[in-house]
C-alpha cells in the first residue's frame, strides 16, 4: 500500500468513529434524555481539553508563541460573529427549532477533523509507522468528542437519525484533509499553523459561550456534582491522551 492509501484508509477508519453514536439509537427517549446532559459535560470537558491541552501547546511547540494567541483569538471572535450570523438567520427562516450551539459544533468539528487529517497526512508523508501511531492516537481521542459530540446535536435538536448522518459527514471532513494534505504537503505548515489555534478558538468559544451554560441549568445539587466530575473526567481524558 502506498502513502496515500494508508492516509485514505486511517482517515475513513477514524472518520467512522463518529458511528459510535449508534449505540443511542437502542435508547427509548426518556432514557436518552437523562444521559443527554452527562454527554453535554463530557463534550464540554474534551473541547476545552483539547483546546488548553492540545492544540495551543502544539502551536506554540511547532511555530513559537508568535502571534498563536492572536489566532486563538481570531478564532474566538470569529466563532462568535459566526454564531450571530446562524442565529439570526436560523431563526428568521425556521422558527429556532434548532440551537445554533449544534450549528456552531458542527463547523468546530469539521475543522477539527480536517486538522486531524492534515496532521494524519503529515505523519505518513514522514513515515509509515509514525503515521500509524498518529492516526491511533487520533482514534483514541475521537472515542470521547464523538459520544458527546452525538449528545450535543441530539439535545440542539436533531432527531437520533439526522445527529448521526450529520456526525458522520463532518467526521469525513478527515479524509478531505487528509487527501489535501498529501497533495500540498511542502505548504502544510503554512496551513497548520493558523488552523490550529483558530481551532482552539473555536472549541474554547464553543464550550464556554454555549455548553457550560447549558450544564448550569441543572439545578439538582447531586446532579450537578456528576456533571462537574463528567466535565473533568473529559478534560483528564484529553490529558491522558498526552501520553499516548
Amino acid at each position: 500500500m502506498n502513502t496515500l492509501g494508508y492516509i485514505l484508509t486511517s482517515t475513513i477508519i477514524v472518520s467512522l468513529i463518529s458511528l459510535i453514536g449508534v449505540f443511542t439509537l437502542a435508547l427509548n427517549k426518556k432514557r436518552l434524555n437523562k444521559i443527554l446532559i452527562f454527554l453535554i459535560s463530557l463534550s464540554a470537558g474534551t473541547l476545552i481539553g483539547g483546546a488548553f491541552l492540545h492544540l495551543i501547546p502544539e502551536s506554540v511547540e511547532e511555530f513559537g508563541s508568535g502571534n498563536i494567541f492572536i489566532y486563538v483569538l481570531i478564532g474566538f471572535i470569529l466563532f462568535y460573529i459566526i454564531e450571530k450570523v446562524l442565529h439570526w438567520r436560523h431563526c428568521h427562516d425556521e422558527g429556532c427549532h434548532v440551537h445554533t450551539f449544534s450549528y456552531m459544533n458542527l463547523v468546530g468539528d469539521s475543522i477539527h477533523n480536517f486538522i486531524d487529517g492534515l496532521i494524519i497526512a503529515a505523519s505518513f508523508i514522514v513515515s509509515i509507522p509514525l503515521g500509524i501511531s498518529t492516526s491511533i492516537a487520533v482514534a483514541l481521542h475521537e472515542i470521547p468528542q464523538e459520544i458527546g459530540d452525538f449528545g450535543v446535536l441530539v439535545h440542539g435538536g436533531y432527531k437520533t437519525s439526522k445527529a448521526l448522518m450529520m456526525n458522520l459527514l463532518t467526521a469525513l471532513t478527515a479524509v478531505i484533509g487528509g487527501v489535501i494534505g498529501y497533495y500540498v504537503s511542502g505548504f502544510l505548515d503554512l496551513s497548520i499553523i493558523f488552523l490550529l489555534p483558530f481551532a482552539a478558538g473555536g472549541f474554547i468559544y464553543i464550550s464556554a459561550s454555549d455548553l457550560i451554560p447549558e450544564i448550569r441549568k441543572e439545578l439538582d445539587l447531586k446532579k450537578s456534582l456528576i456533571n462537574l466530575i463528567i466535565f473533568i473526567l473529559g478534560i483528564a481524558i484529553m490529558y491522558g491522551l498526552r501520553f499516548v
